[in-house]
């Protein structure tokens, strides 16, 4: 600990501190542009250089290491000079368009001209004028005339982004600020660069020209993509969501955002947002008054309950509705005799909800994992699924993480790797039966577990060696393994590598709140907080023996199912189907009957469970639009007018409080399954890598238009490992036919040495692709 002296005021620092760093201990502000607490020290904009005695000039405080009885002096007469000097040179070039430029009011040169500036210019030159730049559909950079090069937008994308999208050409005032030749900013955090950017140079394109900041009310929410739950600031005015920013929590997602989570609010403008209940007949769509539309919910429900029984009713809720309305849909569907509920549904082994003992969850904290010596990610697209959590991995890997792999493709990480094994889906179960195994014989340790078919290679042993040697590490299993048909035989096998290695093993949670419908009860095994109730059965085997009736909580089933052919034919069969929904797709309007105009996360009042096991409530951030109600108000009402007990609730406080008299959150989370037997090994069948878009993952994401039209939106194509195109005697760049049961698709084949041998790699969830059938299911391929 070092004793220094800043402004007069004595303080006590850890050694290897910045003056920057100990002045925002003692709460002093420096005026700065380039610093940034979480990328690297640039020391260019010159900004921040404060009087320190005994030094012969001013030094930048954000690269001046503090030393033991060092005396700074942050306003002294020389520093302000320094720094008026500075804020002179800054404002040589920059254009005077505050008045037009759409960082006014928010704006680092602004502010701090106003405390370090003249009132007017010496400069009468004339003033440097640069091209505007293309940086692709999210992030706009057509007025690069006010970059002042602090180059913080440069070391984002090389040290968070893991690759360097954005760079600093030329020498003095000739310098730019531009992206590689040709190319546009494509990272799944770039919009961060916006919020970086302290002037403005590098804007929100789908908000440019909207409106003032001064205008927007700032209200705080939660994510409703995936499973990390990053914090928000959602700014409104006149009661529409206009733009969306990182809220800081340094557990979650520190101060960044991915990109689905600031631009897909576009989605919740979208012109399919219902905003009346409409009733199907005569084969035409009718908007009606919610009165109607209940008593024909009813009057369906009970008309199939006693035509049918009620086993012949499923309810199948997306796992990115809030807790409190996936709690109610559970208990209105077991009050009303219904056993058959699920959430998960991309899951296709329904063994998962039988052998399951608790919540599946990540197996630890997010700063746990983070902190691991190792971990293995299993069946993960990482950067696609889990754009942050993928982000803060690599920052983990510089500090000495080992990270492991092993998946169906061989995508670039943009991180050192420590080993991977990349095989076919139908190799998943045998790759992680030869990490077991090899771990092991290298513990010396015994299993129950038949491992005779696994011949362990040498990625498998240097994963399982990395899992060994480690004092703590980690196994996580991504959306790939979870919608595996053989996901219990993956949980299985990682649990035992856990018991083995002692390493924690969990999920990467999916969506928004996929462990929040475990703790709600939304399971056809397991009640709320592992409450005993009367068995049903999942989504799979409801959508492969159709019922008679269905009810959607905010699912558009023919992108959400693992099966999505198999899906809408059991949609269209129904003799009816409820939805609950905010929008209204074209494929809804074809097979649902009824449509009830329910709120998205914006509208209403709720809480959502992340990766970890963490609770986050929010609040509405707007009213609702038009007749929309929130869809535990929905809920409540339905389970009334079907005289069910127990739903006089008056607030989604209300209905969380119920929920949580079950048990503990935290008791509930158990990622321990029953004995489950390795058995499935690979069968050199062609099969189909099936993996949902990053922008396709939910309703609102498919609608937000800036998000659909950048390159991780593209259209899916037929991607093949050229030993697979040569095998079946194709032509890479030619259009190619791939089938699933009875459809066929037509896309552009395409060669990709990243596919494993014996896959074929077709995007599911996409317009494009949704006639076909299960994702990881056998797929044949024909010329086009």
């Amino acid at each position: 600990m070092l004793e220094i002296e800043i402004d007069g005021k004595k303080l006590t620092v850890n050694q290897g501190i910045t003056i920057m760093d100990a002045a925002h201990t003692a709460g002093t502000h420096i005026p700065h542009f380039c610093y940034h607490k979480k990328l690297s020290i640039a020391a260019n904009c010159r900004m921040c250089l404060v009087e320190v005695e005994k030094a012969p000039k001013p030094l930048p405080a954000c690269a001046t290491p503090v030393t033991d009885g060092m005396k700074v002096h942050t306003a002294s007469p020389l520093a302000k000079k320094a720094q008026a000097g500075v804020m002179e040179f800054l404002l040589i070039n920059h254009p005077l368009d505050c008045p037009i430029c759409d960082q006014g009011g928010e704006c680092q040169l602004q502010d701090l001209a106003v405390g370090y500036g003249n009132s007017s210019s010496r400069y009468q030159e004339e003033k440097r004028a640069v091209v505007g730049k293309d940086m692709g559909p999210l992030v706009s950079a057509e007025e690069m005339s006010r970059c002042i090069h602090c180059t913080r937008c440069v070391r984002f994308t090389e040290e968070i982004g893991g690759f360097q999208e954005i760079g600093m050409a030329n020498r003095s005032e000739f310098s730019e600020i531009l992206p590689f030749l040709g190319k546009t900013v494509n990272s799944e955090i770039s919009g961060n660069v916006i919020d970086l950017c302290p002037v403005g140079a590098l804007t929100s394109k789908p908000f440019r020209y909207a409106t003032r900041a001064w205008e927007l009310s700032r209200r705080k929410s939660v994510s409703p993509h995936d499973g990390l739950g990053s914090n928000l600031i959602v700014q409104v005015k006149q009661n529409q969501v206009m733009r969306v920013l990182p809220l800081e929590n340094e557990d979650i997602n520190e101060c960044w955002i991915a990109d689905r989570d600031r631009f897909s609010y576009e989605g919740l403008n979208s012109a399919e947002r219902l905003q009346k209940p409409m009733i199907k007949f005569d084969g035409k769509w009718h908007e009606t008054d919610w009165q109607t539309a209940l008593d024909y919910v009813v009057k369906g429900l009970n008309g199939v309950a006693n035509d049918h029984g009620k086993d012949a009713i499923g309810f199948l809720a997306s796992p990115h509705s809030t807790t409190e309305e996936l709690y109610l849909a559970q208990k209105l569907a077991r009050s009303f005799g219904v056993n058959n509920i699920d959430a998960a549904l991309r899951r296709s082994d329904k063994r998962v909800a039988a052998a399951q003992q608790g919540a599946l969850w990540l197996g630890s904290s997010i700063v746990e994992l983070l902190a691991a010596k190792s971990v293995l990610m299993v069946g993960s697209t990482q950067r696609q699924e889990q754009p942050l959590l993928a982000s803060r991995l690599r920052q983990s890997v510089k500090k000495g993480m080992a990270l492991n792999v092993i998946h169906t493709s061989d995508d670039e990480l943009l991180t050192r790797i420590n080993a991977k094994l990349i095989i076919s889906p139908l190799a998943l179960v045998n790759a992680l039966a030869q990490v077991l195994k090899a771990a092991v014989e290298i513990k010396s340790a015994s299993t129950t577990l038949d491992l005779s078919a696994a011949n362990v290679g040498a990625e498998a042993r240097a994963i399982a060696d990395s899992l060994c040697a480690a004092e703590s590490a980690a196994i996580v299993l991504g959306n790939v393994a979870q919608h595996h048909p053989a996901f219990a035989e993956l949980l299985s096998l990682a649990q035992e590598i856990g018991r083995v290695t002692g390493a924690r093993f969990g999920i990467a949670a999916e969506a928004a709140n996929s462990v929040g419908a475990d703790i709600a009860g939304v399971n056809p095994q397991r009640g709320p907080l592992g409450k005993t109730v009367s068995a049903g059965i999942g989504a799979s085997e409801m959508l492969a023996a159709p019922r008679k009736a269905y009810v959607l909580l905010n699912s558009e089933i023919e992108a959400d199912a693992y099966n999505s052919q198999q899906a809408v034919a059991a949609m269209k069969q129904a003799a009816t189907v409820i939805a609950l929904t905010a929008f209204k797709g074209e494929a809804l309007l074809d097979y649902a009957d009824v449509l009830l105009p329910i709120a998205p996360f914006s509208e209403t009042a709720g809480s959502f469970v992340n990766m970890e096991g963490k609770l986050q409530p929010f609040n509405g951030v707007v009213r609702p639009l038009g007749e929309t109600r929130p869809a535990w108000k929905v809920l409540r009402v339905l389970g009334n007018m079907l005289n069910l007990s127990g739903f006089d609730f008056n607030s989604a406080e209300d209905v969380r409080a119920e929920l949580l008299a079950h048990g503990d959150i935290a008791a509930a989370l158990n990622n321990q399954l029953t004995s489950v037997a390795a058995n499935v090994v690979a069968d050199g069948t062609l099969v189909r890598i099936g993996e949902v878009p990053m922008y396709q993952a939910d309703a609102i994401c498919r609608r937000a238009e800036s998000l659909q039209k950048t390159a991780a939106a593209a259209a899916p194509v037929i991607a093949l490992n050229p030993q697979d195109i040569a095998k079946l005697g194709l032509e890479a760049g030619q259009p190619a036919i791939v089938s699933q049961g009875e459809a066929e698709v037509r896309l552009q084949l395409v060669a990709d040495a990243a596919v494993a041998a014996g896959a074929v790699r077709v995007a599911a969830a996409h317009p494009a692709t949704q006639a076909l059938g299960g994702l990881f299911e056998p797929i044949q391929i024909k010329r086009g």
